[in-house]
């Protein structure tokens, strides 16, 4: 039984976070205190830089938003009784109700929260088993960690899939699921869509999925747009994986990649009715014009299903979603919130534009641009020094074939605005960067702009148009050592974009 409104207990014993690793240790040298302001003083700002503060501000946000510190904060287990409190979301489950307790998940920091649950409940979880991108592990003693790929999704995470569907399949109403659902949980548990039923049965493939997942991607396709898509193709997306583990208790703790923390996007909605159909999923390839280049058996198990003549997913009254309780434990706020209280400990005066900026990356710099010019001209959004902060989540048409991702584009795309102007950029410094630590397809989590940068892109020769040409900015930035690169962080809430007008 889930109780639901109540008040958090007054004492509980918080536990230590266990380090990450090394290498992201070593990086880290800044770390405030989560919701507090740091104060530097004068002689230790003179050793500091403005893209060097951009680096400490984007770090203290990845503290604030690491998921094991989310879930101790905020998780208690005093005696049997089991309370969560997430600002106005209350629960309290009673474990005795209980006969096995099974942790599930998929996502870049399903690991992490999982090792949480593990140092709460220890012995009391009978199994589990969550599904991470490759280097997102952590070495856990109750639940089995599996390694897949992303953004492509490989045979690792099929078999993940099937592991969980087992796991999933066959439970009672005394069992107690933990889901821990987080960006990139749609390809780390990619389960084919089967269905057999005579002249309208469909049987999907692993290499269907790939074709379709990289068409959306190119395509320019937002993240709700390519996850509908998604849901009608899987076998446990769209609130499926609640109907497996029907009649069985659920508590899902959700950390939200998606502008707009809608549950039935984050993660294809693996715990969540869904509010999308088989017709909006084809309507969605064919805006794109992706017809000829979806994979036949995908056109018509979305013909068939938006004929309905395929059952659809879990809707909003759904006896298997009555039993699940979601709660969602983080977003793009709470990093954009650190990163701003960590500026003003640095002396900027702060502007904080939105946690919603989608569109293409490359509109977006042309945005930024805008706002950092009038900043330095007028000061008529905030006085200089300024710090401008924004998150969410771009996209990029692919027209080349180059490297990169969404905020090296959106670096890159700055430069060249920062070319065109006549001061050449004075003042005006620029990070681009994922909470997760891998923009794109490559290892670095974002790019850096400034007149120094564009400086050292002319003296190497580089062209910034031919770079955007190719959409090939990873190389672009990586011969002039422009990367910011943190290792997996373990954690994932869309992106960040800071600007400094000093």
């Amino acid at each position: 039984m889930i109780t639901k409104n109540l008040r958090p207990p007054v004492s509980a014993t918080l536990l230590s976070p266990p380090p990450r690793s090394a290498k992201l240790a070593l990086r880290r040298h800044f770390r405030p205190p989560a919701g507090q302001h740091v104060f530097m003083s004068k002689e230790a700002r003179q050793t500091m830089t403005p893209l060097s503060d951009l680096e400490r501000i984007f770090d203290a946000a990845l503290t604030r938003i690491d998921p094991y510190k989310m879930i101790v904060d905020h998780v208690r287990l005093q005696g049997s009784r089991l309370s969560v409190a997430f600002e106005d979301q209350r629960h309290e489950v009673d474990l005795t109700d209980f006969d096995r307790i099974l942790v599930l998940g998929a996502g870049k920091a399903s690991a992490r929260m999982a090792r949480a649950f593990e140092d709460i409940l220890g012995d009391r979880i009978s199994e589990g088993l969550v599904s991470v991108k490759y280097g997102h592990g952590e070495p856990l003693s109750h639940v089995r960690v599996m390694e897949a790929g992303h953004p492509a999704p490989d045979e690792n995470g099929v078999e993940a899939a099937r592991a969980m569907v087992e796991l999933a399949r066959g439970l009672t109403g005394r069992t107690l699921v933990l889901n821990l659902v987080s960006g990139g949980g749609s390809a780390l548990l990619p389960c084919p869509l089967v269905h057999d039923d005579g002249a309208d049965s469909v049987r999907l493939t692993l290499s269907d999925k790939q074709r379709m997942t990289a068409a959306l991607f190119a395509s320019g396709a937002d993240i709700g747009e390519i996850n509908c898509v998604r849901k009608h193709i899987s076998g446990v997306k769209g609130g499926r994986l609640l109907q497996l583990m029907a009649p069985a208790t659920s508590l899902n703790f959700i950390l939200s990649d998606v502008v707009g923390d809608r549950l039935d996007t984050i993660a294809s909605g693996l715990t969540s009715h869904d509010e999308t159909t088989f017709a909006q999923a084809l309507g969605i390839v064919e805006k794109y014009g992706l017809e000829k280049d979806a994979p036949e058996a995908v056109m018509r198990a979305l013909r068939l299903g938006a004929e309905g003549r395929l059952p659809e997913t879990a809707k909003k009254g759904d006896p298997a979603t009555m039993l699940a309780t979601n709660i969602l434990i983080g977003s793009n706020q709470a990093a954009l919130l650190a990163a701003c209280d960590t500026a003003r400990g640095l002396g900027y005066n702060v502007a904080a534009l939105t946690c919603g900026l989608t569109g293409e990356s490359r509109e977006a710099a042309k945005f930024f641009y805008g706002i950092a010019s009038d900043v330095r001209k007028s000061g008529l959004l905030v006085k200089k020094p300024a710090c401008v902060i924004a998150g969410g989540e771009t996209v990029v048409t692919l027209r080349g074939q180059g490297k990169g991702g969404r905020n090296q584009e959106m670096a890159l795309a700055f430069l060249a605005e920062m070319a065109r102007d006549e001061l050449k950029g004075r003042d005006i410094h620029f990070l681009s960067a994922s909470t997760d630590g891998t923009d794109g397809p490559t290892d670095a989590a974002g790019a850096f702009a400034s007149r120094e940068v564009l400086g050292e892109a002319e003296a190497a020769g580089l062209s910034i148009d031919a770079a955007l040409r190719a959409n090939d900015s990873y190389h672009f930035f990586e011969r002039i050592g422009r990367l910011l690169k943190t290792g997996p962080t373990m954690t994932n809430v869309c992106d960040l974009h800071m600007l400094v007008v000093a």
